[in-house]
């Protein structure tokens, strides 16, 4: 009996939605509003952090970083501005380390970026923009590099300082099209290089466009110190053997960093220790922001859906309080007017939030396929999440509707004209 009374609210509401279109569907706009945003936003989000991941996943596997001053989420002191910088012979230190795999030592070049600058030439084809990094040949264990096409160079270049480099993938396609570029001689800057090697494209963090680190030269550690002396910030990047030795060999490299920089036993560190995870939780910092504004609006939404709710059901209760009398006269008990009720209330906000969800997939869809390639993945948690929300605001905001018609006096109610 409680099923078919269900299905009984679950038919009246809908025929309220169709009797009363435009009335029901700015009742339920609110609700559309809301649950539009939840998945709208969620889809956008949950997208981000899967390119995230996959992106942070490609910086290198068991990897800690060390660089002489904080770069993730912190404004530099003085102080960090001023600290000793980490030297190759720090890089050859922790190689000597238990649970170190490899470590690899390296330099930017920043100054460049100047409007106009050109960093790379070919038969009169030029790249502007260009990264030049200098590395040890341990940067192929230490980093996820991918090759295109060609070797990598080895530690004898390295030590003697070989003219030799890797291309980023935009570098080459800018320079060379689809054409091999192993063997061939390119320009950098002031000096000769060969190409013994092509990186393949690497993972992009955010949406479509090109990744910086595509547009790149990378040199031997001995080749880059002679083209760029003056560089002194080096990026220490280390690799562990097991994920499970993280806090050991952490610990391991703090306390021979602390001996071989002379920290006083007191003293706080003058380098900073971080790895991938970083990234992921400074990401999860930013996106927190985005999950507030996205209930704050969608918040906003779904109560004035719910307010809109009591007043279309307030208004069905008054016009239907001769019914209400009639099925009262002939052995209703509050109870099933109140199931009744509060039935067509759930089921007009589920209408809204089944309304929402599909806008939503849809705008998820558009966003998916704009130029600009922001990545945007619907979450099936979201969509019950804001499914089951839609519902329960139908069942807050429809219980005193509800309340009130199981109370009418059912010989009031007759008398109602």
């Amino acid at each position: 009996m409680a099923q078919g009374q269900t299905r009984e609210s679950i038919k009246m509401a809908l025929d309220t939605l169709r009797t009363n279109k435009l009335r029901s569907g700015l009742t339920v706009l609110g609700i559309v509003i809301g649950v539009t945003t939840v998945i709208t936003i969620s889809s956008v989000i949950n997208g981000l952090n899967n390119r995230v991941s996959d992106w942070v996943s490609s910086l290198g596997t068991n990897v800690i970083w060390v660089f002489h001053m904080p770069v993730i989420g912190v404004r530099p002191t003085t102080e960090m501005l001023a600290r000793k910088k980490l030297t190759a012979d720090d890089v050859i230190a922790l190689r000597t380390l238990p649970h170190v795999v490899a470590a690899d030592g390296g330099y930017q070049h920043t100054g460049q970026f100047r409007v106009g600058a050109v960093s790379v030439k070919y038969q009169g084809k030029k790249v502007a923009g260009t990264i030049l990094q200098g590395s040890t040949a341990e940067l192929s264990l230490v980093s996820d590099v991918t090759l295109r096409e060609g070797r990598l160079y080895t530690d004898d270049e390295d030590k003697r300082a070989a003219h030799v480099v890797l291309l980023g993938h935009d570098t080459w396609e800018q320079l060379f099209g689809d054409q091999p570029a192993v063997g061939k001689e390119v320009n950098v800057e002031t000096g000769m290089y060969t190409v013994i090697g092509v990186i393949d494209k690497r993972k992009q963090p955010f949406g479509g466009g090109k990744n910086p680190n595509d547009n790149m030269v990378i040199f031997p550690f001995g080749t880059f110190h002679n083209l760029h002396p003056e560089d002194k910030d080096m990026w220490v990047s280390v690799k562990y053997d097991d994920p499970k030795n993280k806090a050991l060999v952490q610990e391991e490299i703090r306390e021979m960093l602390r001996i071989r920089r002379k920290v006083r036993v007191e003293a706080p560190d003058d380098f900073e220790i971080f790895g991938p995870d970083s990234l992921s939780k400074l990401w999860g910092q930013l996106t927190g922001g985005l999950v507030l504004f996205m209930i704050a609006v969608s918040s906003v939404g779904l109560m004035v859906g719910g307010v809109g709710v009591m007043n279309i059901m307030l208004v069905s209760v008054t016009e239907r309080t001769r019914e209400i009398g009639v099925r009262k006269a002939i052995g209703a008990t509050k109870r099933m007017l109140m199931t009744q009720f509060t039935t067509e209330a759930v089921t007009l906000c589920a209408v809204g939030g089944i309304i929402g969800i599909l806008i939503g997939a849809v705008l998820t869809w558009i966003i998916y396929f704009l130029p600009i390639g922001l990545p945007a993945t619907v979450s099936t948690t979201w969509i019950i999440i804001g499914f089951g929300v839609s519902c329960a605001i139908g069942l807050l905001f429809g219980i005193y509707p509800a309340w009130k018609a199981a109370n009418l006096d059912p010989i009031e109610a007759l008398r109602y004209e």
